[in-house]
């Protein structure tokens, strides 16, 4: 066990020290590539910057306007009919539209409920199976001008929806309906 430690403390500098010597023997002028790699990566950061502005106040809008509860009187019924708990909507339909505030209402569900129970461990498997969809589309492709995402964002949320009855599924399966 102590030596897998070593082994993966050691990983990422050994393929580092790899690279720079593979690009060394091919002659490509490695620490050239490296500096332009960086510049382009803060030129890429910067242009993400209005995006995931536009995309932060839309959220806070949302939240702040009582759109989300709204919606949640909407749908609670028809997901309580499903066996998922009323507990997780909100949850489930915030993670494709924010990582941090995902992981904000699954930190506060766990606290309220325990992390060994129905509803901690399904806002758990829901953080590692579904993905900021919309987030990403918006600051990424955004960042890079793609305009069409309509088919990224159909194939996205259906990744999403995927995942959430995965996790449902699995949960109740695992750990049983409570």
């Amino acid at each position: 066990m102590e030596f897998i430690s070593h082994i993966s403390l050691a990983f990422i500098p050994i393929l580092i020290g790899f690279i720079l010597l593979y690009g060394t023997f091919k002659q490509v002028p490695t620490y050239e590539s490296f500096v332009e790699g960086g510049k382009e990566g803060i030129k890429i950061a910067i242009s993400i910057i209005p995006f995931l502005v536009g995309m932060l106040v839309a959220i806070s809008v949302f939240r702040a306007s009582g759109a989300l509860d709204a919606l949640m009187k909407w749908i609670r019924p028809v997901m309580e009919s499903i066996g998922m708990p009323a507990e997780i909507v909100p949850l489930v339909f915030i993670r494709p539209i924010s990582g941090t505030a995902a992981l904000g209402m699954t930190s506060d569900l766990i606290a309220n409920y325990g992390p060994d129970s129905f509803i901690g461990r399904l806002a758990s498997v829901l953080q590692g199976s579904t993905d900021t969809t919309l987030y990403v589309i918006t600051v990424y492709f955004g960042a890079v001008g793609i305009k069409k995402m309509g088919d990224a964002l159909k194939v996205g949320l259906l990744a999403d929806l995927v995942g959430i009855i995965a996790a449902i599924a699995v949960v109740a399966f695992l750990f049983g309906v409570k």
